[in-house]
């Protein structure tokens, strides 16, 4: 039906598709984790029952992108599992502590409750430093030295600020009251974290690949895509500046800032996309090297059709179920 060429621009497009969909879902209820309070039960409960309809549905985009990487990229699967194959490790650890304390904590002796907090807390910091760990060693190309495993923890710690942004932005438009003025303040700290993360890696980049300051300088492709970086920091402008209105006026879009972070990730996503494109082993192997036999990929393309939009289908439509201000979370 397709050719293999197409075929593994297809099924790229879908895996980038699960694997932004995921940081920017998934983002928001690790961000909530992190930010999870040890020593305010009531506030928990709430920012708990705000995600809880959502997070364990969100991780569904993280399987999907793995299992379209398995099937369309076989050999960059074996590569880049065996290069992360640690913080791999411990991301899997940290989201199996998230989903058991997330139970427990409801369900265990009420004086057992604060460890649980503390559970899933440091489940959420472990998933998401590991997914910054892991997303700056393929910037460095899955380097060794000194300055790259620097480079890694950094990014690791820049994606833990990331995620508190839209995690808290998150709770701007969930919550009320005390807990969202503590979350507009938290988002307006963590945005400029998180702006200046994004901002030291861009230029990163730029410095050690030569080819990727070739692409995004160029005449001809600077037109259409450098405006991106631009856009992403007046996105990042307006954020605040609604962050700031938030706290004068309690009622006005609360919904815009995790509406205007959810741009940004989406920006950053594309243009670290446009970055790397073709390439998906960084200087290594290429989406054309790596894409599996043209023949199983025109079978697997009518079950990715199927199961793709029926995902899409389910996210849209329990996000328009349980919309709007959170209630208090009940376990039956």
């Amino acid at each position: 039906m397709f050719e293999q060429n197409t075929l593994a621009i297809i099924f790229v497009s879908l895996m980038g598709l699960a694997v932004l969909l995921y940081a920017i879902l998934d983002g928001y209820d690790l961000g909530v984790g992190m930010l999870l309070p040890l020593h305010d039960d009531k506030s928990a409960d709430t920012m708990i029952a705000s995600i809880g309809p959502f997070w364990d549905a969100n991780e569904t985009w993280l399987v999907l992108a793995v299992g379209l990487l398995l099937i369309a990229f076989p050999e960059a699967h074996s590569y880049i599992l065996k290069e992360l194959y640690i913080p791999a490790t411990l991301l899997l650890l940290g989201l199996i502590l998230r989903g058991v304390a997330f139970d427990f904590r409801a369900k265990a002796n009420i004086s057992h409750k604060p460890s649980w907090n503390f559970a899933f807390k440091l489940g959420s910091w472990l998933a998401s430093f590991s997914q910054g760990y892991m997303l700056g060693s393929y910037v460095t190309g899955f380097s060794t030295d000194t300055f790259s495993i620097v480079f890694a923890i950094l990014s690791g710690l820049g994606v833990c600020a990331a995620y508190c942004f839209i995690g808290a932005t998150w709770l701007v438009m969930k919550t009320e009251s005390s807990l969202q003025e503590w979350s507009i303040s938290i988002a307006k700290k963590a945005l400029g974290i998180a702006f200046t993360g994004i901002l030291l890696v861009s230029l990163t980049n730029l410095v050690l690949n030569p080819e990727i300051y070739e692409k995004w300088f160029t005449w001809t492709v600077g037109v259409f895509f450098l405006p991106i970086p631009i856009v992403c920091a007046v996105l990042f402008g307006f954020c605040y500046k609604a962050l700031s209105q938030l706290q004068v006026k309690p009622d006005f879009g609360a919904g815009y800032p995790f509406i205007l972070a959810a741009l940004i990730f989406v920006l950053s996503f594309v243009g670290l996309g446009y970055s790397f494109f073709p390439y998906i082993v960084p200087h290594q192997i290429t989406i054309w090297e790596s894409v599996a036999a043209k023949e199983s990929l025109n079978f697997l393309l009518y079950g990715a059709v199927i199961v793709v939009p029926t995902i899409l289908a389910y996210t849209v439509y329990s996000y328009r179920v349980f919309w709007g201000k959170v209630q208090e979370l009940r376990y039956y």
